[in-house]
């Protein structure tokens, strides 16, 4: 046994620069799943920050990534509770790999606290701009699914992301959810001169299911419909064979 492993082997600035093997793309595997084992042996938090790393990259064969991949992502769930603070600090400073942090905090935290987590970081990035969208796509794909007072006002703001996807991902949290204050935004996007055709689509569909009315926006409204959608006497924007929120058949 060499004095690293003595005085070095298991500490905090160990697991930091077992990073650097974590991930190597390039050469045999065996270096790189080393240095797996050897982080999935610490407890320290900079190991599960060493560990979450190997997310980033991809290498050859595909096989061998996934089967990777999915072994730290073993080791990192199993640290239960001390792997959160690092899960989410790596969530704020990547863009990618935003999913494989995402399903690590599902997997680790209570429904309530996981619902307030996506909540707090989709608040944060919708006073940023990021021009990698995934991580915003991936929280975006999350909300759609959870059930939650505070999930409307907090993706309102991203109809004003810069990329079409991020706009379309909140018009579809939004429009089940018939939040009023998002009416307003969903018309003004929606007869932009400059708003893309897919993001037009999206935000007919959404309105439509919001069952809000176009006042104030009709002939504009009306210019850009495709079928099968219509707006009805009242104003409000429809889908034809299909009840507005709260009516029947």
């Amino acid at each position: 046994m060499g004095i690293l492993d003595i005085f070095g082997g298991k500490s905090p600035e160990r697991a930091t620069k077992l990073r650097a093997k974590v991930v190597q793309k390039y050469g045999g595997p065996e270096a790189r799943q080393k240095a797996i084992q050897q982080l999935g042996e610490m407890e320290f938090p900079e190991a599960t920050a060493s560990l979450l790393a190997r997310f980033t990259v991809a290498v050859e064969p595909a096989t061998t990534d996934t089967d990777e991949k999915e072994h730290v992502f073993g080791l990192i769930r199993s640290r239960g509770e001390a792997a959160v603070d690092p899960v989410r600090t790596f969530l704020r400073r990547n863009d990618q790999a935003s999913s494989w942090a995402v399903r690590l905090l599902r997997d680790i935290l209570p429904a309530d606290r996981y619902v307030t987590t996506v909540v707090e970081h989709l608040r944060e990035l919708g006073e940023v701009y990021t021009r990698d969208p995934e991580k915003k796509l991936v929280l975006l794909h999350e909300a759609e699914s959870l059930e939650d007072s505070r999930i409307a006002p907090t993706v309102l703001p991203l109809l004003e992301d810069m990329a079409d996807d991020v706009k379309i991902g909140a018009l579809r949290v939004l429009g089940p959810r018939a939040y009023a204050e998002a009416r307003e935004p969903m018309l003004k996007l929606l007869t932009a001169a400059e708003t893309a055709r897919r993001v037009q689509a999206a935000a007919v569909e959404a309105i439509a299911r919001s069952g809000f009315g176009v006042q104030g926006y009709r002939e504009k409204v009306e210019s850009l419909l495709p079928e099968p959608f219509f707006v009805d006497k009242a104003g409000i924007l429809k889908r034809r064979g299909v009840p507005a929120p709260g009516q029947s058949e």
